[in-house]
């Protein structure tokens, strides 16, 4: 059988695979829209499927059930703001003031979660243990993103003590705590809010550095 075979028939344009990998994205698509407005548990599989336009055959057809597509939502995010600060990292390469470079870093971090508050809001407000599996994911990408700042630290020619590890592990809890307990009652779309959110970061990381090359 050719590739064309295989692929099946093609509708609107697209084979079975690229219909497969468009429903995935619509339905992931409507769970960040739903698990945002309404949380997690009170969000059924039948609500996804109809706000994605995707029958629920199809999506067993995609996901084994709600966690394994609340993890992969969480994986598209972490994906998301990975690419965001890599990018900016490659940019930020050769800067005179590491300390300031490594405060943009920081404040490009936040704008990578409240440029859209829908992803904040399952991040934070939906990462703590949902179910047991997705607090094993959470702790997983909270190592990942220490891992990352250690890096950052590195490129950017930051001073660090033989304990990095640990104190990124505590930046990042920091940071990721700090965003959602602002997210209780600020309004990302209001720059006065979001003012005071990058100030309470500035001064989170200038704790944190000041003891880093100590520690």
């Amino acid at each position: 059988m050719n590739d064309e075979g295989a692929r099946g028939r093609r509708i609107r344009g697209l084979d079975a695979e690229e219909r497969r990998a468009r429903r995935r994205e619509d339905l992931l698509d409507s769970a960040l829209e739903l698990f945002s407005a309404q949380g997690y548990q009170d969000t059924s599989i039948e609500q996804i499927c109809k706000h994605a336009y995707v029958g629920t055959k199809s999506f067993y057809e995609v996901f084994t059930g709600k966690e394994a597509l609340y993890l992969a939502l969480l994986d598209r995010i972490v994906a998301d703001v990975t690419r965001r600060l890599t990018s900016a990292l490659d940019g930020l390469d050769g800067e005179r003031d590491e300390s300031e470079a490594a405060r943009a870093l920081i404040r490009l971090f936040a704008d990578a979660f409240v440029d859209d508050v829908r992803v904040a809001r399952v991040a934070f407000g939906e990462g703590r243990a949902v179910t047991p599996l997705a607090e094993v994911h959470r702790r997983t990408n909270r190592r990942m993103a220490a891992a990352f700042v250690e890096t950052a630290w590195q490129r950017l020619g930051v001073v660090t003590g033989p304990h990095a590890r640990a104190v990124a592990m505590g930046l990042i809890g920091g940071l990721f705590d700090i965003i959602a307990d602002w997210l209780v009652d600020a309004d990302s779309a209001r720059p006065a809010d979001r003012t005071v959110l990058q100030d309470g970061l500035d001064r989170f990381y200038t704790v944190i550095s000041s003891g880093l090359a100590s520690s």
